[in-house]
């Protein structure tokens, strides 16, 4: 049976913040904090700041609009922070976007990209492209997100591994004001000897000072291809050893360990890279490899698209895709960081679900048969592989 499942992408995710006064931009320090305020420094450990966090503004704070400005980072929203580190993590994703959606409207040969804007009225904004239908794809989506609000601390542990530490000293129930931008895409084309692909790629700060990046691009088949697998993973150790030699390993096990779902013991697809909580040095150095791992994305997956788009593929062979797809939907809807984050902190719902593939499925008690090549791709899942 096919199950229709609802559009979308990660990371626009959160609440507007509303009612912060205007402040002076800092400049950042290194590991991973700013300068305290005043008004932080007047804090004691357990209770609430005089600025208290605003108020959670809904589901329907996002405003659509013709034409977006020309940038969705303003001084003085948010938390105090690095404001021209936010408005470069923003003019970067941008740029990307727009690479990336005219390079995969070209591989397609005959579907655009649809481009909806939305902004909130106390700061931020974002734009998402999709394309529907076309030629190779049947869902792509690339997702601009600006954010300047408050979370729940329970949505800081979902938007961190070390949530609890970024959370440490504040009341119960206090809200953490906070600033986010990222781009996000998942790519689903038809054939099924083509490859979903991911990625996300952000910037967080929260009330204190605290900063991180995270980011990653994994890669989904149906079927290994060792070549395919040597030229995407290769792509990104390549990116990865010009920064730091131990990146590599580092973040490809990272993927491995990050996109498992659980309660099936086995990963979504075939791994990749993926990194959170990176400020243990100069932001501008991690900006830089963010950079370039996002610019990696065509160079990484757009020739194993071209290289498959018009291989032949039986009706069995795209059942299975049917069937990972649906393992695909169970990753997202229960273990993703950016589809919780999004969920608890009152984000737009298009973007954040933009993930989701058009089409799944779900067959009782599948098992491949063995010595098969779908058996095959499932001992890949179960037990990772070395590829570069």
């Amino acid at each position: 049976m096919m199950f229709k499942a609802v559009f979308v992408a990660l990371l626009s995710t959160a609440t507007v913040a509303n009612g912060f006064a205007p402040r002076r931009p800092m400049s950042v320090s290194r590991g991973g904090s700013l300068p305290m305020s005043t008004t932080e420094e007047a804090k004691t450990e357990g209770k609430k700041a005089v600025d208290a966090p605003p108020t959670h503004l809904g589901w329907d704070s996002h405003n659509p609009v013709d034409q977006i400005p020309d940038s969705l980072v303003r001084e003085g929203d948010g938390p105090e922070g690095n404001f021209p580190m936010r408005s470069k993590f923003e003019k970067m994703c941008r740029e990307a976007q727009i690479a990336i959606t005219k390079a995969i409207e070209d591989i397609d040969g005959e579907a655009t990209f649809q481009e909806d804007c939305w902004t909130r009225a106390n700061g931020g904004g974002g734009m998402s492209r999709v394309l529907s239908n076309g030629k190779v794809f049947e869902k792509a989506g690339v997702n601009l997100s600006v954010v300047y609000g408050s979370m729940p601390q329970e949505a800081l542990q979902a938007a961190t591994e070390r949530g609890v530490d970024r959370s440490k000293g504040m009341a119960p129930g206090e809200r953490v004001p906070f600033f986010a931008c990222g781009l996000s895409s998942v790519m689903h084309p038809k054939n099924p000897k083509c490859p979903t692909m991911h990625f996300n790629y952000r910037y967080f700060e929260t009330d204190g000072g605290v900063w991180w990046f995270g980011g990653g691009t994994d890669i989904t088949p149906c079927y290994i291809d060792e070549e395919d697998m040597k030229h995407f993973h290769g792509t990104y150790k390549e990116v990865c050893d010009k920064h730091d030699p131990n990146y590599y390993k580092e973040f490809k096990e990272w993927a491995d360990r990050y996109f498992v779902i659980q309660h099936r013991n086995e990963t979504r697809g075939l791994g990749g890279i993926f990194f959170d909580d990176q400020n243990d040095r100069d932001p501008e150095t991690i900006f830089e490899f963010s950079k370039e791992c996002l610019n990696s994305v065509v160079k990484a997956y757009g020739p194993i698209i071209e290289k498959h788009k018009n291989d032949e593929f039986t009706q069995e062979e795209k059942e299975w895709q049917l069937i990972r797809r649906g393992r695909y939907v169970e990753f997202n809807l229960v273990y993703d960081r950016g589809t919780v984050f999004g969920l608890k902190t009152g984000g737009r719902i298009e973007s954040i679900l933009m993930s989701l593939p058009e089409t799944a499925r779900w067959e009782y008690n599948h098992i491949p048969k063995e010595g098969t090549p779908e058996a095959e791709f499932i001992d890949a899942c179960k037990h990772p592989r070395e590829w570069v």
